[in-house]
């Protein structure tokens, strides 16, 4: 009886070019794709009345981005909460689709095409009310009538 194996680790050289090929084009796109995640974010800092570096530090912008819908940037802690933490996930969605002046629909675009709608929220025509769509005089705005209520006192 032959119990001799053979092993053979070589790779045919056709398919590891297309796979080198294939593995730096799609490095390039994520990385082309962040970039252009990083300046909506900035924008919609900016946007929001906060300074735009504070979209690169990592748990900082959390907490900014807490402050900007919810008005209160502690309440990024209740993301340490295992599944309340999914809970809070939706709601400050929902709740940054408002503060822009946004309603229900534009939060679904948030959860389940979020590129896309953050694109649209950092670059479109979209103006920052306040925290959860109240201007900063009390009104609350609809998504018609966003800049109706600027600069009442």
């Amino acid at each position: 009886m032959d119990y001799s194996q053979s092993y053979s680790y070589g790779y045919n050289e056709p398919e590891s070019v297309f796979a080198a090929f294939f593995t730096g084009a799609n490095l390039a796109i994520m990385l082309i794709c962040l970039v252009v995640m990083v300046i909506a974010y900035w924008k919609i800092f900016e946007k929001a009345g906060e300074a735009g570096w504070k979209s690169l530090i990592p748990i900082y912008n959390i907490y900014v981005m807490f402050k900007i819908t919810w008005g209160n940037g502690w309440m990024f802690l209740l993301l340490l909460i295992p599944f309340v933490n999914a809970v809070v996930g939706l709601m400050q969605l929902y709740k940054l689709s408002k503060s822009f002046g946004h309603g229900a629909g534009f939060f679904f675009g948030l959860w389940l095409l979020s590129p896309i709608f953050v694109l649209i929220l950092a670059f479109g025509s979209s103006k920052y009310i306040g925290p959860n769509g109240i201007s900063q005089s009390g009104y609350r705005a609809d998504a018609d009538s966003a800049d109706k209520y600027k600069d009442i006192d």
